[in-house]
């Protein structure tokens, strides 16, 4: 069983009005396929190997979407640390039988995020992968505070990507790497963006989940035949390729697509 250190994405679902749609969805889309999970979940697999889960949703109210969820080996220590530094429990700890177990959280700007303490099950087989989680960021108009959440709960170590030399240099983008490490492009696992005036005010803080693929532009054009939509179309960035997309049930996401080595440049 894989382990993952605490503070790092280790697994996402999706809450949907209608699983069978979603099955459907990402079949066709990631080529995934689907077994029964613990309680109301479908769990996802990639070549086999296990990459999140779907999941219906039990009350119309709750949103529908992706949600990250972040290692911890001690989710009574996290749950009292996100306390302290200004956010607030969504979920109290709750065993998910012999997997683990979970809780919900959400930050000072509003965004949500799970916690998982491994039991059987330490989250995804695979990752970094085509049809596989890759990377995730929090967009929030509450920088200050949510950098010092992040920070102080996972102990968190930032890179502001508008420092002087950068390639994003302008940006208001900030890349996590986790405590014991030498911040940067190479440690990190997530980030955090801000919420511009440009968008809507009625706009909450959220978690963008992206999945690595090899064809981003492929992806958009898939996405759009099984019914969903393109929120940002495919873009360069310093990392790849990428674009925002939504399912067919409003489920939003980001697809990447790594850069091509140049030629005499090794791919790993």
């Amino acid at each position: 069983m894989a382990v993952f250190a605490p503070s790092v994405p280790c697994w996402v679902d999706a809450r949907l009005p209608d699983l069978e749609a979603g099955k459907r969805f990402y079949g066709e889309l990631f080529g995934w396929t689907f077994r029964a999970g613990e309680g109301p979940y479908a769990d996802a697999y990639s070549g086999g190997r296990l990459v999140g889960a779907l999941s219906a949703k039990r009350d119309g109210r709750m949103p529908t979407g992706w949600e990250i969820y972040f290692a911890t080996d001690d989710i009574a220590a996290d749950t009292a640390r996100i306390r302290a530094a200004g956010g607030q429990m969504v979920t109290e700890p709750v065993p998910a039988g012999r997997a683990g177990v979970l809780a919900q959280a959400a930050d000072p700007g509003g965004a949500v995020f799970g916690l998982w303490q491994a039991g059987d099950r330490a989250g995804f087989e695979k990752r970094n992968e085509p049809g596989s989680f890759c990377w995730t960021e929090v967009y929030t108009r509450r920088r200050d505070e949510v950098d010092a959440f992040y920070e102080s709960v996972f102990g968190y170590r930032g890179t502001d990507m508008d420092d002087p030399g950068t390639a994003e240099s302008g940006l208001d983008f900030r890349m996590w790497s986790p405590a014991g490490t030498e911040p940067g492009p190479d440690t990190a696992i997530g980030g955090r963006s801000v919420i511009t005036d440009a968008f809507p005010a009625e706009m909450p803080s959220y978690f963008l989940t992206y999945f690595a693929v090899e064809d981003c532009n492929r992806t958009a054009g898939h996405t759009v035949r099984l019914g969903g939509r393109i929120s940002a179309p495919p873009f360069d960035i310093p990392h790849g390729r990428m674009a925002v997309l939504q399912d067919d049930q409003g489920a939003v996401f980001a697809v990447l697509q790594p850069p091509v080595p140049e030629k005499g440049q090794s791919e790993l």
